[in-house]
């Protein structure tokens, strides 16, 4: 099988040294030899740290999808729009597979994408596009394709989770540890799409589509990031035994499908507290199955890499299915969840002056919207004039805490807006 490769930078240097150093042993896995043909990138000159003298140049990487000696383009170049999607059109066009690492292209268009290549009878495969080295794509479309499936979740952007097991290690705040983050390669120069939720957002996306066999809807998800978690929520999480999270999840209920991005408290009881640093960690629970826990590098050269080659090997093979499982004219369209129907408990934030009747206003704003107070924190010296009051709900829903807190809007004695995340905690059933 003849390859094309478009982009050298860490994926694409990661997949040529894998290919160039498992070259017999790929074959052998794959049936038949899998041979780098040509490349392109934006330079030619830059020190990539591997040899691109057996490789065809291509300046222009168009011409990977035109070129008669390439079976299979795979595309490294990266956003949603643009030369990315021209590319994997073109080759899909020309009776060429694709493999590509690019979430955001598959969260917005992949769908289309999907129908394109089903028609060509050519292969379309991102298994690298979510969770870097983690298998979970094949996971859910293969191995647990006998489910039905109930939730999908987890940690989907390792840049994040580096960020918060550091706040949690050192008591540092979030700036502080960006700027780390960002000097050690882990955080781009704008991080928004990580720290914001958006990368998250494109690979629960890509799950939920493939979970639940629904046409793929990114502008569905709702989204928030890790910006406003500071070092007195770490805290506070820790005394309350918990450990703060940013989570993709994706739940299907009443036919209605709930997408959400958000930083949540985890009962440190769960696995996915445990998982740290630039990892990330899968949860697919489903009704036969029950839960099944997936944990590895959600990035990286060599992780994100091996997942690409993996799709090789896949379409070397001659196995081409669907690229969600599901063919993509039978994807079907659900309707969207309201997005505060969540029926969950809370951990809310409140930062006050100090004063009276600030407690007691809490209070009846939350009696008000029937939500009971399970526990209340407040720690200060008598001589502060600002105070953190923190509070964790019984469940109820999503929308009676938003109405509670917009009613709190107007009290002087708020320093800022109130922070609140949902709770994870360990169901009854669970062990």
């Amino acid at each position: 099988m003849r390859v094309g490769i478009a982009g050298l930078g860490t994926v694409g240097r990661g997949v040529v040294k894998i290919l160039e150093t498992h070259r017999d042993m790929i074959a052998e896995r794959a049936g038949r030899p899998i041979e780098v043909v040509a490349v392109s990138a934006r330079s030619r000159t830059i020190d990539r740290g591997i040899s691109l003298d057996p490789y065809r140049w291509h300046d222009n990487c168009l011409d990977l999808a035109d070129a008669e000696d390439i079976d299979l383009v795979i595309e490294l170049i990266g956003g949603s729009d643009g030369i990315a999607k021209e590319l994997v059109e073109r080759a899909i066009e020309n009776g060429k597979s694709v493999v590509t690492a690019n979430k955001a292209m598959i969260a917005h268009h992949g769908v289309a994408l999907a129908e394109r290549a089903e028609a060509q009878g050519v292969g379309l495969k991102f298994e690298a596009a979510v969770a870097g080295g983690i298998p979970i794509i094949k996971s859910v479309a293969e191995g647990l394709c006998a489910n039905r499936c109930e939730e999908v979740y987890g940690i989907l952007n390792g840049t994040c989770n580096y960020i918060l097991t550091e706040m949690e290690k050192t008591g540092r705040d979030f700036e502080s540890v960006l700027a780390d983050a960002q000097r050690l390669g882990y955080a781009e120069a704008d991080p928004s799409f990580d720290v914001d939720g958006i990368d998250t957002a494109h690979k629960i996306a890509i799950l939920a589509s493939i979970c639940f066999g629904t046409r793929l809807n990114f502008d569905a998800v709702t989204v928030s990031g890790i910006r406003r978690i500071a070092p007195v929520d770490i805290r506070y999480a820790r005394e309350l035994g918990y450990v703060i999270k940013l989570l993709g999840s994706a739940t299907m209920e009443n036919g209605m499908l709930d997408q959400r991005v958000a930083a949540c408290m985890v009962d440190r009881g769960y696995s996915l507290a445990t998982v740290d640093d630039a990892y990330n960690a899968i949860v697919f629970r489903g009704d036969f199955v029950e839960d099944s826990f997936y944990e590895g590098r959600g990035a990286g050269e060599g992780p994100t890499a091996s997942s690409v080659v993996a799709d090789l090997i896949d379409i070397a093979r001659g196995n081409i299915t669907p690229a969600f499982g599901t063919p993509a004219n039978r994807l079907k369209e659900v309707p969207v969840a309201p997005q505060d129907a969540l029926e969950a408990s809370f951990y809310v934030r409140f930062y006050v002056h100090d004063e009276p009747g600030v407690l007691a206003s809490i209070s009846e704003s939350l009696r008000d919207e029937e939500i009971s107070i399970e526990s209340l924190i407040q720690h200060g010296d008598p001589e502060d004039e600002q105070i953190y009051v923190v509070l964790t709900t019984h469940e109820t829903c999503e929308r009676r805490l938003l109405r509670a807190l917009d009613k709190l809007k107007g009290l002087k004695s708020l320093v800022e807006p109130p922070l609140y995340l949902r709770i994870v905690s360990i169901r009854e059933d669970d062990d």
